[in-house]
């Protein structure tokens, strides 16, 4: 090899300083010499570079991250819930959310350029008249229906079969599912304080007391064994918004009483009340089941995994004396957070992130039939 290589570099060396011809000459021994000299090294005896596992290197968290939808989107406000607005303008999705090519408005005349009209349900409770059907709509264009409300607070819904193509609720089944909160890993409070010396037993906050309703019949038959202290607009004892958490703080559980028993219907009585207050939910609402793929695990009491209230308030006295017992419903606390979705504008942003993942033809023949499901 070595002598091959002495022939080759000795011919080079008699060639006249420069042509073309020995440009080219050269290249081309330089490209038969070059992977056979290669081919007799000896790799073994290069030191080697050490791979660094991937858990060495640093991942940035989601949040740092800017949300990408496949589009822009303008999405159009028909009404406001509840007639209170927030400011839209700007790009509010991006600076609020990291959500880009997100766009909000409440602006009408925006209708026929609109990718997305939202209408919330209680502004439309009188009928399809308050819907722009006057109103060329672009075939394109995506009809969503909204509400936060369980099906027995949603009237009229059959006059609204095959108006709209998506559905936004609190429920996992949804098209744009907007819980009102949500359990994530990774704790907040690594070293969470349980306070086990509170002067409260039970309360429960409540206004709109309806004694047919599955809340007030439980209620009314534990109070029976136990002292419950009622807030709100029902007992006469208005609890001001800024003393809501601090009032609840000071007893051991609350009653995160749903008004209605329906799929996935978990309020802000439990993500707020009970879990940012600090005390120990006792729930009614959806199946056990659903409490526990939603919610942090072993941080609520259900109402249905006693046979009575006698027995459930046996167990509460029980476990508000004993400390430690009690203390193990705050365990979640080391590996998961709550957070709570109370922001229409937030909710409206996550209608670009689904998006591109929804059908673009479909319609809701039986809008009543879903929501009573």
């Amino acid at each position: 090899m070595m002598q091959f290589l002495h022939f080759c570099l000795s011919s080079l060396s008699s060639m006249t300083p420069f042509s073309y011809s020995n440009v080219f000459l050269f290249l081309l021994l330089l490209s038969f010499l070059t992977p056979l000299f290669l081919s007799f090294l000896d790799w073994t005896s290069f030191p080697q570079i050490p791979l660094l596992p991937l858990r060495n290197f640093p991942i940035l968290p989601l949040r740092n991250l800017t949300i990408l939808p496949l589009r822009n989107l303008t999405i159009l406000l028909w009404h406001w819930p509840f007639s209170r607005s927030f400011r839209l303008s700007g790009d509010r999705c991006l600076k609020m959310f990291n959500i880009s090519g997100c766009f909000l408005t409440d602006d009408r005349s925006a209708f026929l350029d609109a990718n997305v009209v939202v209408f919330h349900h209680r502004e439309l409770s009188w009928g399809p008249s308050d819907l722009p059907m006057h109103l060329p709509r672009p075939a394109s264009q995506q009809w969503v229906w909204l509400s936060m409300e369980p099906p027995a607070n949603n009237a009229n819904l059959s006059l609204f079969n095959g108006v709209f193509n998506l559905t936004m609720s609190y429920r996992r089944d949804a098209d744009i599912s907007i819980p009102y909160g949500r359990s994530e890993l990774g704790a907040a409070e690594q070293e969470y304080q349980v306070d086990v010396n509170r002067s409260c037993l039970v309360s429960w906050v409540v206004s709109r007391y309806q004694p047919q309703q599955a809340r007030a019949r439980v209620y009314q038959s534990l109070k029976e064994h136990l002292h419950i202290q009622v807030f709100g607009g029902w007992s006469h004892r208005p609890l001001p918004k800024r003393r809501l958490l601090s009032t609840i703080a000071r007893c051991f559980f609350y009653l995160s009483f749903e008004n209605s028993e329906s799929t996935d219907y978990i309020s802000e009585k439990l993500w707020r009340n009970a879990f940012q207050s600090g005390a120990v939910p006792v729930v009614l609402g959806p199946s056990r089941a659903t409490y526990e793929a939603l919610a942090p695990p072993r941080s609520f009491i259900h109402v249905h995994d006693f046979p009575n209230t006698a027995d459930l308030a046996t167990y509460l006295k029980q476990l508000a004396a004993d400390k430690d017992a009690y203390a193990e419903y705050f365990l979640w606390r080391r590996t998961h957070q709550v957070r709570t979705i109370t922001d229409w504008r937030e909710r409206l942003c996550q209608i670009c992130l689904r998006f591109p993942h929804l059908p673009p033809n479909k319609v809701y023949q039986d809008l009543e039939g879903w929501v009573n499901s």
